[in-house]
């Protein structure tokens, strides 16, 4: 099922600002350190009367008698990187039949990512997108036009089809963070979408993924996906139950009710340290919980966003 582009057409209607310098014209939404045009041509769009006639393109003039404009790769204002866990623990909860009506944790984060492309596009910014689970899936850099903007709409349509892989295997967000923060060479903006359940043990690699980006003077906002009920407070019916870990396949069967004091405190632990080690780092974290929507979780934050920057 692709994605609906009525759902997400109410957030495209709003204004995204970048809340630091980045690389891009001047002239835009966004602060740019740089002058002027890359000679990399991007595409046409039509000429809006009284701008400056100075990029007019007047050998199409000559051909179809309308004016059109040159656009260039630097003259979008900002270069944005949508980055996507596509692990096995993002198609939880685990259906039959996948929808944005009740999603899981990977058709929530298509439709929100999808929805910001679009933003992003409207302002003539370039978007990028990138999708992991235990290594890089899909990559391609940051753009401006119209043919690119529609291979990354086609790359997040097959991700709403895209079936849980049942091989067992790691989901490896820290070498990918570090992977990105090396790989965008300018000052982006770098957008992920995961639940931050890293398959290692070593969390602290976790964060210095995060850090890195930030060291990279990337501007990075975090949107942790999660299902709150049942992966944040545990609410689980009072009886014996079979727990399955989605990436691993192990199998647990206990009564929810004599772990969920442990379970709670480890969940909260996590939490408290990904909330301190952001706030450090000058990361944006926005929890965002399947249950409300993505409109409910998008339209707030970039309403708050406008208004702060």
């Amino acid at each position: 099922m692709p994605v609906d582009p009525i759902r997400i057409q109410p957030l495209s209607k709003l204004e995204f600002f970048a809340r630091q310098v980045v690389e891009g014209f001047l002239t835009g939404l966004h602060r740019s350190p740089f002058h002027g045009f890359s000679v990399e041509f991007a595409e046409h769009r039509l000429y809006n009367s009284g701008e400056s006639t100075r990029h007019i393109d007047w050998k199409l003039y000559g051909k179809t008698d309308k004016l059109f404009v040159k656009r260039f790769e630097e003259e979008t204002n900002l270069r944005c990187q949508l980055v996507i866990d596509t692990s096995a623990s993002m198609f939880y909860p685990v259906q039959k039949s996948r929808s944005i009506e009740t999603p899981d944790k990977l058709m929530f984060s298509v439709y929100a990512a999808a929805a910001l492309a679009y933003l992003l596009r409207k302002q003539r910014d370039a978007v990028g997108l990138t999708t992991f689970s235990s290594a890089i899936e899909y990559n391609i850099a940051a753009r401006s036009g119209q043919v690119h903007m529609q291979n990354i709409l086609s790359q997040l349509d097959l991700l709403t089809s895209q079936q849980k892989n049942n091989s067992p295997h790691i989901t490896d967000a820290a070498t990918t963070l570090h992977y990105i923060a090396e790989a965008v060479h300018k000052r982006s903006l770098v957008i992920l979408f995961s639940d931050m359940f890293d398959s290692s043990s070593d969390f602290e690699n976790l964060f210095q993924g995060l850090q890195h980006l930030k060291h990279k003077q990337h501007e990075v906002i975090l949107f942790q996906v999660v299902d709150k009920q049942h992966e944040i407070a545990f609410e689980f019916t009072n009886r014996p139950t079979r727990f399955i870990d989605i990436e691993s396949g192990a199998q647990l069967r206990l009564n929810p009710a004599e772990i969920k004091e442990a379970y709670l405190k480890n969940s909260s632990d996590f939490m408290n340290e990904l909330r301190f080690r952001c706030n450090q780092y000058k990361i944006d974290l926005v929890e965002a919980d399947i249950n409300k929507g993505f409109e409910q979780i998008m339209l707030p934050y970039l309403m708050k966003r406008s208004r702060l920057y």
